[in-house]
């Protein structure tokens, strides 16, 4: 039977988002429904309200979250009733191009639920991401759904999104590895979890760029060992001056603004590697002149969700997580509830939290 849940909606561009009934329909075919534990508030979530990714009011917002599957629909065999699981918004199909060359984390199939849940009146809802995690419970595809060790879902959750696509972009998409340096400009939670990621896989000079110094101290507890406030500081000639005059091995630029895309191609080492996560809104470009692009090698890349692949990630990094050595804890700034997210965007769009997260 479908059943009748609290969630947070998003109904019209700028509007304060709502708690309202929302009906669940029971899984089908390749679906599952999950009932949620936590929810970071994300950037994206914001996006969504503002009308900066479509205008398919209304929305269901939240996807960056854990919980535990309540069911499943037939056909299911990823995941089973009573799995902890982090949810994902890039469910791979497995039989694309990309899948079938063997780099699934460039699926260009991606999947959702088929069915839609609904305001009690039956207006369809557009799920977040194709996933709706503000509500105590969700449906999503099976495949959307990574079985993780059980820990503390506040925690894990935030891998669904953001920390993810900073670790990722270091990771995944920069190559970063022992002895490199590294240089992140924004230090927001994806800039930060790009500088935990950079750690974790060995740099040795790890350099954080933010016009905030509240943000500059968050990085130094990532793992930063060097911080650059580009307020006041050229941040290319910094970077330079901390890497023997060269340039840092990998620049991750987790803004998207085309003057820190900039700063970033020109702050890399001749033959290093640019990685833009930052998301820019449509508007933006860049242009920068083909001789620099061509003289000085190495590579300008795009990260798509750190370059993750749920099942071979998420719980690789639940296991670093619980052995203490990589502290999603500290991206946990609050933990709120369905009624509190409004106020959690005033304090995102002001800098003063890492994540907010929801708990159910």
């Amino acid at each position: 039977m479908p059943q009748t849940v609290k969630g947070v909606i998003s109904r019209a561009k700028g509007a304060d988002v709502e708690v309202v009934d929302v009906v669940v329909p029971d899984p089908g075919p390749g679906e599952a429904v999950v009932a949620i534990k936590t929810c970071g508030v994300c950037h994206t979530d914001l996006h969504y309200r503002e009308g900066g990714i479509n205008d398919d009011y209304p929305f269901l917002l939240g996807h960056e979250a854990a919980g535990t599957v309540e069911a499943v629909g037939e056909g299911v065999t990823e995941v089973a009733p009573g799995d902890f699981v982090i949810l994902n918004w890039r469910a791979v199909c497995g039989q694309c191009r990309a899948c079938a060359k063997g780099k699934p984390w460039y699926c260009f199939d991606t999947h959702n639920a088929k069915q839609k849940m609904t305001l009690t009146d039956g207006t369809e809802l557009t799920p977040a991401l194709g996933i709706g995690a503000f509500i105590e419970k969700t449906l999503v595809a099976a495949g959307q759904c990574t079985k993780v060790p059980e820990a503390d879902a506040a925690a894990v959750g935030l891998l669904g999104c953001g920390v993810m696509a900073g670790f990722g972009a270091a990771v995944n998409t920069g190559g970063v590895t022992r002895g490199d340096s590294v240089a992140v400009i924004g230090c927001g939670g994806v800039g930060n979890a790009a500088v935990a990621g950079a750690q974790v896989a060995g740099a040795t000079t790890i350099i954080a760029v933010d016009i905030d110094d509240r943000k500059l101290e968050q990085a130094r507890h990532f793992g930063a060992t060097h911080t650059v406030n580009s307020a006041t500081t050229d941040p290319v000639e910094a970077i330079r001056g901390l890497t023997g005059g060269n340039g840092a091995d990998v620049v991750v630029e987790a803004v998207g603004r085309p003057e820190t895309y900039e700063q970033a191609f020109y702050a890399r080492d001749l033959a290093g590697t640019v990685v833009l996560v930052g998301v820019p809104t449509p508007d933006k470009q860049v242009t920068l002149p083909m001789i620099e692009i061509f003289g000085r090698g190495g590579a300008l890349k795009s990260s798509w969700y750190g370059d993750c692949l749920p099942s071979r990630d998420f719980p690789m990094l639940v296991e670093l997580y619980k052995q203490g050595r990589f502290d999603l804890d500290a991206f946990v700034t609050e933990r709120i509830g369905l009624g509190d997210i409004e106020a959690a965007f005033d304090k995102m769009h002001a800098g003063e939290v890492l994540r907010s997260v929801v708990e159910l």
